[in-house]
């Protein structure tokens, strides 16, 4: 583990404090789920799209599990289950996988897009699925298009999963000379609905998102193309997308009503609009939004948060709960800190803040322990034994499966910070 007293260049060319903020870099036992659970979501997404994982029969409890879907239910996702003659190399892993592959196209009519998803079964024996991705697609083109990535949660956290799988669709984009604009980064429809209502007020007519609606209408990315994350977790997207040629607006993200504000008003300004004719725009909706958080805040100010590694929402959530909910930041814990995209969060966080990045699992909860945080955002894995221990805890995961961006949303997220306390003292009583 190492201390170090920092204060990045990024942060302070994004005009933010001079001081510095304390950052532990941890490296040990990691409780995190693996990339395979973003399927949960992507499949939701992208109804012309089958996600098919190369793995293990672990590989498909899990996924199963995390979406909650019912043995009679039909799903966008599936798992060719690799065998023991698969693992020990008695049979061809490839031919078995065109088999799979084959019964699965003959069945379900529908797919457009087939995505390999790698799992560590399928990495620890080197199966190579970005070649039988390009010789399925060969194959089957131009009725299915055949993409792979990795959800292997070997060396990932879970968020990864979506990284991965939106990086390998970024060669697919057309090209575009076009000015546009790219929301990056899976949202629900209704919120993504709503802000793409404010641009379109703003004049912002050319508005794509990626990943799509529909896994075939494949938005065009260019030169005059601004990318615009809605996720703070996609760096190799990110990059991807700069390597096509497009420009990355930094900004915060839209969590809360300010982070909202600062990520619309950014994005405005790419285009050359000010500050004062974006803001009677979206002064309707801050006002709705204050009053929703507003209602949570005295059940919230003043509380001691601690959050733990685990989905790279970790950042951006400790912004808005401290300036727009009033709580103390004791420590913010991410998997992994891209001071690129996290330089405008980095920037509006105490000085006070210490943040761990990566994950010494003993350590960390020696260190819950010894604070006794009113509330602890963790994984799954650890929030029985703290609540055990008598801590408030919210599950992470929740965070990536609830709609929590904008600002008809602000509310509830405040609401599924405050839940848990409620409950705690509910319990207590």
């Amino acid at each position: 583990m190492a201390l170090i007293q920092q204060s990045d260049a990024a942060l302070q060319a994004s005009g933010g404090c001079a001081q510095p903020l304390t950052l532990l870099r941890e490296r040990g036992q990691r409780e995190v789920f693996c990339g395979l659970t973003s399927i949960v979501w992507l499949h939701r997404r992208m109804p012309d799209a089958f996600f098919l994982v190369v793995g293990s029969r672990t590989c498909a409890h899990l996924v199963q599990s995390a979406a909650g879907v019912m043995i009679f239910a039909e799903p966008r996702f599936g798992t060719a289950i690799l065998g023991e003659r698969d693992l020990a190399g008695l049979a061809d892993a490839n031919d078995e996988l065109d088999r799979v592959v084959e019964q699965l196209l003959e069945r379900r009519p529908e797919i457009r897009t087939l995505f390999l998803v790698g799992s560590c079964p399928s990495e620890v024996i080197k199966l190579d699925l970005a070649n039988a991705a390009q010789r399925l697609s060969r194959r089957h083109l131009p009725r299915v298009r055949v993409v792979s990535y990795s959800g292997s949660g070997i060396e990932t956290t879970f968020t990864q999963g979506e990284d991965n799988a939106l990086a390998a669709m970024v060669p697919l984009l057309p090209h575009s000379e076009e000015e546009s604009l790219l929301l990056v980064g899976t949202m629900a429809d209704q919120v993504e609905d709503q802000l793409c209502r404010l641009f379109r007020q703003l004049g912002l007519s050319r508005v794509h998102t990626l990943p799509p609606r529909c896994s075939t209408d494949l938005p065009p990315v260019g030169p005059d193309t601004r990318i615009l994350l809605c996720q703070p977790y996609l760096s190799a997207t990110a990059r991807a997308l700069q390597g096509r040629g497009a420009q990355l607006v930094a900004a915060p993200y839209p969590l809360g009503v300010e982070g909202t504000t600062a990520w619309i008003q950014a994005a405005a300004g790419a285009f050359g609009l000010a500050a004062n004719a974006v803001q009677p725009h979206l002064e309707a909706a801050r006002q709705r939004g204050h009053q929703a958080v507003a209602r949570y805040r005295d059940q919230l100010e003043g509380k001691r948060l601690f959050l733990l590694p685990d989905s790279q929402l970790e950042i951006p959530l400790a912004r808005f709960l401290h300036q727009e909910c009033g709580m103390v930041l004791q420590e913010v814990g991410t998997p992994y800190l891209d001071r690129l995209l996290m330089a405008a969060e980095l920037a509006q966080l105490p000085t006070t803040t210490t943040i761990s990045e990566g994950q010494h699992v003993d350590r960390q909860l020696e260190r819950v322990r010894a604070t006794r945080p009113d509330l602890v955002v963790c994984g799954l894995g650890l929030a029985n034994p703290l609540e055990a221990e008598g801590m408030a805890t919210k599950w992470s995961i929740e965070l990536v499966f609830s709609p929590i961006q904008g600002y008809e949303q602000a509310g509830d997220l405040a609401e599924l910070f405050a839940r848990p306390l409620a409950r705690r003292q509910r319990l207590h009583f």
